[in-house]
């Protein structure tokens, strides 16, 4: 068969193709999530009281968590292209959670020496990344799920981004649950439940994704 007629037999009912492929398919997936570990932290921790929205105590996890899901968002948009450069994503991801850092940590300098540990390590320190992490499976599945046939770069960049978006999506639903009220605990303890779920989204990226 010629070069030419071979063209013409795979393009035939192809059609325009599909725009934002990557938004399509993921964003319901993370909606799902977020609803899921929501519900879940819900019932299993009960949620803030009511007059707590009024107060800076949600924001102050709900905005680095956007913030951060946005970055994650468009590093993994860089990692759909495959001609792409991801390191500028990289970059200001990782910026973005330096800025956190900085600010949480820094907000520690504004109270008293006694005080400080306390504003760190609040009443669940220790639960939060694994709470968190937890939470953040079903969200995990759903996207692992709907990435797969996309074009991906780098696979493990891939599968680090969906697993921060996933991380992101727990810590929206957890936050709605979540006491504590310092920046330090959520630039701390947050951040390492957010990590788990990089790492966990690296490592199934390198089996699952492929261009």
């Amino acid at each position: 068969m010629k070069t030419e007629a071979l063209i013409d037999v795979l393009a035939k009912g192809a059609g325009p193709a599909q725009p934002m492929p990557v938004a399509r398919r993921l964003l319901p997936s993370l909606g799902a999530g977020v609803l899921l570990a929501a519900a879940a932290a819900l019932t299993l921790i009960g949620p803030l009281p009511a007059a707590a929205f009024a107060s800076p105590t949600p924001w102050i996890k709900l905005l680095p968590v956007a913030v951060l899901g946005a970055l994650a968002w468009q590093w993994l948009l860089r990692t759909s292209r495959p001609a792409s450069q991801t390191a500028p994503a990289r970059r200001r991801l990782q910026a973005g959670w330096l800025l956190l850092a900085a600010l949480g940590l820094g907000s520690l300098l504004l109270l008293p020496s006694g005080a400080r540990m306390v504003a760190l390590l609040g009443s669940s320190w220790w639960q939060c990344p694994l709470s968190l992490a937890a939470l953040a499976v079903p969200a995990m599945i759903f996207v692992m799920q709907a990435a797969r046939g996309l074009p991906v770069g780098p696979a493990h960049q891939a599968g680090a981004a969906l697993g921060l978006l996933a991380g992101c999506a727990a810590a929206a639903g957890y936050a709605l649950a979540c006491p504590e009220t310092s920046p330090a605990f959520v630039a701390v303890w947050y951040s390492c439940g957010m990590l788990i779920c990089m790492a966990v989204g690296a490592a199934l990226g390198t089996r699952g994704l492929r261009w």
